[in-house]
């Protein structure tokens, strides 16, 4: 069975800082792009971050200096270092794995991620 379990979010005053965790299972974990997404109430579901299986990076322009994701192909994990945060921030924040090769992506449930300001 896939799994993909987010951990690390809750509420956090501006300017601080969170990490998000995404232990994944039932897969070749290796083989995957691994990143997270964002979705806040009434807007449109947001690319946060991407790690290739390669290990290369890919940010959107929003969290582009503040976010830095990394990937442990050791223990199936992947982590979001989130810093100076802001309110607009806010979300659920779902990781997801996915292989273009074979059009597979998996997702997790979320993690909700509350900036008070």
């Amino acid at each position: 069975e896939v799994q993909l379990v987010e951990s690390g979010g809750g509420l956090v005053q501006a300017g601080g800082s969170l990490r998000l965790s995404c232990a994944a299972s039932g897969f070749i974990f290796d083989d995957y792009a691994i990143g997270w997404f964002r979705q806040a109430p009434g807007k449109e579901r947001e690319r946060v971050s991407c790690i290739s299986s390669g290990g290369t990076m890919d940010y959107g322009d929003s969290v582009e200096g503040r976010f830095t994701i990394a990937r442990d192909n050791r223990i199936n994990t992947i982590y979001l270092e989130i810093h100076s945060l802001k309110p607009e921030d806010t979300a659920v924040y779902r990781c997801y794995a996915g292989r273009r090769s074979t059009a597979t992506y998996f997702w997790g449930q979320g993690t909700q991620v509350t900036v008070s300001s």
